[in-house]
């Protein structure tokens, strides 16, 4: 869409939606004193001209102005207000509703009772406008909270994973996965140092990395690259590609700037001693036995670019016992991986982040997630065949989690 309609198109709609929400803002700070209604008007309609500014400001200004600070101050504020009004908006949408119908039925008493027709005067409740902004704020606090502690509140998940046929030279192998690190959008080095030193002290034999090490730039692992490259294990640290690591929702100045970055990337994981697997695979040999790490660049259904090769990277692979596939998308198992390939065991994959909120006591877990994919996250089976999703380590756009801690998955053999 072209840019010169879409951002004047945006900003309007965003204009309304805080027009409709003012009405509650000012109708409960009527009764207030002038110097706090006028706080409140310069206030709110600050804070929406700020927005707006930034809208205009992130489709037009060179990317250069968004340094990572700018980008997650601004992300945190429209993913609050979005979602704060939101909630505002289904309040004051049932009172409005109430509104028409009650003055509806005002007017026909009206007509019924006098020739003269004289409508009804039916206000905004001071009281219901109050208890509107009193639901806003429920999720601005929960999700301004899921930005200071759920963001970093790293958990480490213990499965036991059962294979078949897993010769006994492997059992008890232990394979830690961290998936989705998204180096650009972390704002907390400490915090994140902390979630690595938690995996380290987990003694895994091996380590599997399962694709978005940036959000867009091979760049913005810069400042992370000492914390991440302390990721070590016996047997190795293998790796994989997952979309965004391709700098497909960027502006490149031409294809040759983005075909570079994507060299970049790949020289990031080789110089922090992360195997990356281009469609390709290695193996684990034990006591004449072979597990085969098969790795394959993304490999997206719908919107997900589909850029790997599983044909490929699985060819050679015939003679191990036991198949293990890193694949960064897992809406690729069902479209492909449980088709075709039916001796791969397990697949390990991220994407999804279980949508950064969500519910998890226990064994029970709910999430938005679920409706878009349908392996969302932990482990699910189809025959004797398996694949994890992983919650992911960091997040994207909304710069915390509420209810889908980041994950550290440590899978014992058996």
């Amino acid at each position: 869409m072209n840019k010169l309609f879409f951002v004047p198109f945006l900003s309007l709609i965003i204009f309304a939606i805080d027009y409709y929400v003012w009405q509650a803002f000012r109708t409960a700070t009527q009764q207030s004193s002038a110097q706090i209604q006028v706080f409140t008007r310069y206030g709110y309609w600050g804070f929406t001209g700020l927005i707006i500014a930034g809208v205009w400001a992130y489709n037009f200004l060179p990317l250069s102005f968004w340094k990572n600070e700018i980008r997650i101050t601004f992300m945190a504020m429209v993913m609050i207000s979005v979602i704060t009004k939101l909630f505002i908006i289904i309040f004051l949408l049932i009172e409005d509703i109430t509104r028409i119908i009650r003055w509806s039925f005002q007017n026909v008493k009206m007509r019924i009772s006098s020739d003269e027709y004289a409508p009804g005067n039916i206000s905004r409740n001071e009281f219901l406008s109050k208890a509107a902004l009193a639901v806003g704020a429920v999720p601005a606090a929960t999700f301004a909270f899921g930005i200071i502690s759920g963001a970093h509140d790293y958990r480490v998940e213990k499965i036991s994973l059962k294979i078949p046929n897993l010769p006994k030279a492997f059992k008890g192998m232990r394979i830690a996965q961290v998936s989705d690190i998204h180096t650009g959008s972390f704002f907390n080095k400490t915090a994140v140092k902390g979630g690595v030193e938690m995996m380290l002290r987990e003694k895994a034999d091996v380590i599997f990395f399962t694709g978005d090490l940036v959000n867009n730039e091979a760049k913005e692992v810069k400042d992370y690259f000492e914390i991440f490259s302390k990721l070590k294990a016996p047997l190795g640290v293998f790796s994989t590609l997952g979309n965004h690591d391709y700098g497909d929702y960027v502006r490149w100045n031409s294809p040759a700037a983005k075909k570079q970055n994507l060299k970049d990337l790949m020289k990031a994981h080789e110089l922090m001693g992360y195997d990356l697997l281009m469609d390709e695979h290695r193996f684990i040999e034990e006591s004449g036995e072979k597990l085969a790490i098969i790795g394959v660049q993304n490999i997206g259904v719908g919107r997900f670019p589909w850029y790997g090769n599983l044909g490929k990277a699985y060819t050679g692979t015939e003679e191990a016992s036991t198949k293990l596939l890193l694949s960064h998308d897992p809406t690729h198992w069902n479209a492909e991986v449980t088709k075709k390939f039916k001796d791969i065991d397990v697949a390990f994959a991220g994407h999804t982040h279980g949508t950064q909120f969500g519910v998890k006591i226990g064994n029970y877990k709910w999430s938005p997630a679920q409706y878009v994919y349908k392996q969302w996250a932990g482990l699910y089976q189809d025959g004797e065949q398996q694949i994890y999703v992983n919650r992911g380590y960091g997040y994207l756009g909304y710069p915390g989690r509420v209810g889908m801690p980041p994950e550290i998955t440590v899978f014992t053999l058996g």
